[in-house]
């Protein structure tokens, strides 16, 4: 008997799903156990040698529950959208956000702040596909960006502007390293025909 051949929506959802339960997971502990307080000893802390372990870390932490509310649909339209383009992609774009955005908070950040959240992932792949789409000029990927934009475009907005108990940093260098990621992983073809048109 041959093998059954895998349906990727149904492995692309088992994925992000299990990605936001582990959200869940740890903010229900961090909830419930006030000393552990995972958010201040594991998050992104500025400038400080001991906050680096949070660059790991604090995209799978949340300060409370509307906090990890509000990032939860977000999370699984985008990422479900960046899924379209392959898991390994997907998986390239968190990782390196997770890292550079990480290191950019860690530098860049306001000194002795703390920074958590999954945002950094949610502007990694708005930039991703807004990148995707400018460097292929499909039909399939203008269209996806298309709805991102419509749904999740006014996010960019909170890029003009910095307020309190917001992690503008995150959202930055997320929305930068979406946009690093994408120009990475398109295909050679797609970036010689986007410098052909340029050209013409």
């Amino acid at each position: 008997m041959g093998k059954t051949k895998r349906n990727p929506f149904f492995d692309n959802s088992l994925l992000l799903f299990s990605i936001v339960i582990f959200f869940w997971i740890i903010t229900t502990i961090d909830q419930n156990t006030p000393d552990w307080n995972f958010t201040l000893n594991y998050g992104i802390k500025a400038r400080d040698l001991d906050g680096l372990l949070g660059i790991f870390i604090a995209p799978f932490l949340h300060v409370n529950y509307q906090h990890l509310i509000g990032n939860t649909l977000p999370f699984l339209a985008l990422g479900g959208l960046v899924l379209l383009s392959g898991r390994g992609r997907f998986i390239f774009t968190s990782i390196l956000s997770g890292v550079i955005s990480g290191l950019g908070i860690w530098i860049f950040a306001k000194e002795g702040t703390v920074h958590v959240g999954s945002s950094i992932l949610i502007f990694s792949y708005l930039g991703f596909l807004l990148m995707q789409a400018w460097f292929t000029r499909s039909l399939k990927w203008c269209l996806v960006a298309l709805i991102a934009s419509i749904f999740y475009g006014a996010l960019i907005l909170t890029l003009l502007y910095q307020k309190n108990g917001i992690s503008w940093h995150g959202h930055f260098f997320g929305f930068i390293t979406g946009i690093i990621s994408a120009i990475l992983v398109t295909p050679t073809p797609a970036k010689k025909k986007r410098k052909a048109m340029i050209k013409v």
